[in-house]
């Protein structure tokens, strides 16, 4: 079986935005206009094919990311030759599952960001913008819900401009607002349209209204700038007074947004079906596909070279599994992206990461819940396997004769824990092999045993994000659940230097026991990514091991045990029993026994060595502080700002929304908890809030003293 279309056709984009900014009702009607659904699912119907989960139709908010395979011819084409194959991933807009929208961003060519056209740029926005600069994934933005009361594109526009990026340009305006909002006018073209039909299926195209010709050609000069401002030559004849064609005008716009120098602002409103068409053709006009991109680049593991991969069918296999997922039907699902070579059902692959092969039984297409068995996939395609036992996220599938593995995702750490307890005997059974692959699927998911209590703790990314993994392990595990209080996952650090030495000698009967450290221990400092790191230096997030010692003093096979000794002691912390980050050892000196010393000597030693340095190095303790946005009915200010600054939040901003306030605040989370339904009394229910993990910062003495005496 051969490819069935050129990879120059092949679009893979995400649907990215903040929560209830219309993403997933977008998704919809990309369904439909492309052929995929016959009917329009709503959010508010629980209907939705890309929100597939109970707990999502429910709630009315996408929790995982859904990928979705379909083909676009574009508008303004009959040519057959011109279809398009797209690879869509609705990802979820709520914080607690922000890294759905991390993963997703790292496999994607593409993002079309939607934004509320009366709320404009919101916290989640800003976050998503965020990842997808990192993973440099050029976009396009579609302000959306331009029918709604208070709608503005022009003030969304400029929220765009003032919060995400200055390179951001108008691509089309509105023709009317709110109730009046009829159709959009596209800049370029100079040319007006209107949606019509069942769900706005016909494109009827027009003159631009009487009204709005001032602006459309006001507007279309500055966008023309910006393009011409790409190439020399077009902008030397563009300021003799020559205007490229519109075909170079296109070719060069094209250009600009693969190099992230222009996002092209689109607008309409999904609901009320109108312009969603013209923002897919937006897709295959001006979005990458795999080959507008640079080779993918990793490492071989055999050499620690560095190597790429063309995205050529011809090259060998190189697929990162960037999602797993457990299908009642079918088991564990792992979602992957195939940068080069061919994948095949049935055949064996070498997992790089982990120097493994893994067989992969079936491939399958995903049209969200449903699927589409096929017998290969090729270069640029994202599908799912089934069979695969030792692949997590973040693994690279390679050819066992060309092994690459391909740079890692990191994910943000939990801030929320709570202890959990099985109902039943029955349940306690289950529950452990649950949580187990509840935890591979979701990165931001940990599980672990309190060391004192032998009781379970979940930790994640917010008390929703809980919730619905508790919800998910009642659905599709059948594991009944009581989840405790949620607790602040705090952290320890150090803000001093110290150094200990540490004999650790036991005599018995026959052998002993010696192990002989001196350590030094001072905060870590940042280092530049460009920086190189030294031989000696063994660094990893949130702790760095130095290993200075010279002439054999302690032998080179009981290093490693005073490493592991020392990061056991930073798990049990030293304030009040937390985990220890951002720590930098030095392990300078000490001495060996030929006959005594072990490994176990040696592991004991710099533990003990570790918690006394620890002590002396004005050790503090860390709290996850939140960023928080309040919108709020004007009146309401000032018991919103008060109630805030009684939590020790720190007031940062007041802006205006259309007849709203905004507040922006950071906030201790361990405040944090109920906000909602306090907020909700404050103001007759008016208000609303939105919060994500911002930074750690040091907890204030007092605060401290508190939680060590609660700690015991």
């Amino acid at each position: 079986m051969a490819r069935t279309y050129p990879l120059e056709r092949l679009r893979n984009f995400g649907i990215v935005a903040h929560v209830d900014a219309g993403k997933t009702t977008t998704s919809e009607r990309v369904l439909f206009y492309t052929g995929m659904s016959h009917k329009i699912g709503e959010v508010h119907d629980g209907e939705t094919v890309t929100d597939w989960m109970e707990q999502e139709r429910e709630r009315g908010i996408t929790i995982t990311a859904a990928a979705i395979s379909c083909n676009w011819q574009p508008t303004y084409t009959d040519d057959e030759s011109k279809k398009h194959t797209f690879n869509i991933i609705d990802t979820p807009g709520h914080i607690d599952f922000t890294a759905e929208v991390k993963r997703s961003m790292r496999v994607l060519d593409g993002a079309v960001v939607v934004f509320d056209a009366v709320a404009g740029v919101e916290p989640q926005s800003e976050t998503n913008w965020r990842y997808a600069e990192e993973a440099n994934v050029p976009r396009i933005c579609f302000i959306n819900k331009l029918d709604r009361t208070g709608a503005s594109f022009e003030r969304s526009y400029q929220s765009i401009l003032e919060r995400l990026s200055n390179k951001a340009v108008r691509a089309q305006l509105p023709i009317g607002e709110e109730d009046a909002h009829e159709g959009v006018v596209d800049l370029l073209s100079r040319k007006a349209f209107r949606f019509e039909g069942q769900m706005g299926i016909d494109i009827v195209e027009g003159d631009v209204p009487e009204h709005m010709r001032d602006d459309v050609e006001t507007y279309r000069a500055e966008l023309v700038e910006k393009i011409v401002e790409q190439d020399e030559d077009a902008l030397n004849a563009y300021l003799e007074g020559e205007e490229p064609s519109y075909e170079t005008l296109k070719a060069l716009l094209r250009k600009a947004v693969i190099a992230n120098d222009i996002f092209l602002v689109y607008t309409g409103s999904a609901l009320k079906n109108k312009g969603v068409q013209l923002v897919l053709d937006g897709v295959v006009d001006y979005l990458p596909s795999p080959l507008d991109l640079p080779a993918v680049v990793g490492i071989n593991p055999n050499t620690n070279e560095e190597v790429t991969r063309e995205p050529r069918d011809e090259e060998p296999l190189a697929a990162l599994a960037f999602k797993l997922q457990t299908d009642p039907f079918v088991g564990q699902l792992t979602f992957f992206r195939v940068y080069s070579g061919v994948c095949k059902a049935g055949s064996y692959v070498f997992n790089a990461s982990n120097g493994k092969k893994e067989r992969i039984g079936r491939i399958v297409r995903l049209q969200a819940d449903k699927r589409e068995e096929v017998a290969e996939v090729y270069t640029g395609e994202i599908a799912a396997a089934v069979g695969l036992k030792d692949t997590k996220t973040s693994h690279t599938l390679s050819d066992e004769n060309h092994p690459i593995v391909l740079e890692e995702m990191t994910f943000p750490e939990p801030v929320v824990a709570a202890r959990i307890e099985p109902k039943t005997k029955q349940d306690q059974e289950k529950m452990g092999i649950a949580l187990n692959k509840l935890s591979d699927e979701d990165p931001t998911f940990k599980v672990s045993t309190d060391s004192e209590t032998l009781e379970t703790v979940i930790a994640g990314m917010g008390e929703l994000h809980l919730d619905i993994l508790v919800d998910r392990m009642k659905r599709e595990f059948n594991v009944e659940a009581d989840l405790g209080k949620p607790q602040v996952a705090y952290r320890e650090t150090i803000q001093g230097t110290k150094e200990s030495e540490i004999k650790y000698i036991k005599q018995t009967g026959g052998r002993g026991q010696y192990g002989h450290v001196k350590l030094n221990v001072k905060p870590l400092e940042a280092i530049a990514a460009d920086e190189k790191i030294a031989k000696n230096i063994d660094r990893e997030e949130h702790f760095e091991f130095i290993n200075n010692i010279k002439g054999g003093v302690i032998p080179a096979e009981y290093i490693p045990a005073v490493k592991k000794g020392v990061k056991e002691a930073m798990e049990r912390g030293i304030v009040a029993g937390y985990p220890m980050v951002d720590v930098s050892v030095d392990l300078f000196d000490g001495s060996f026994h030929d006959v005594d010393s072990s490994e176990i000597a040696f592991k004991i030693a710099a533990s003990q060595a570790f918690q006394e340095a620890a002590k002396g190095a004005q050790p503090v303790l860390l709290e996850p502080i939140m960023k928080v946005e309040v919108t709020t009915p004007e009146q309401f200010m000032g018991d919103v700002t008060g109630n805030l600054s009684s939590m020790r939040g720190q007031v940062e901003g007041m802006d205006d929304r259309g007849n709203a306030k905004v507040v922006t605040a950071k906030v201790p989370l361990s405040e944090m908890f109920g906000y909602t339904t306090t907020l909700r009394s404050m103001t007759e229910g008016r208000a609303n809030a939105t919060m994500e993990f911002s930074h750690y910062a040091v907890v204030p003495q007092n605060v401290a003293e508190e939680i060590q005496a609660q700690r015991g």
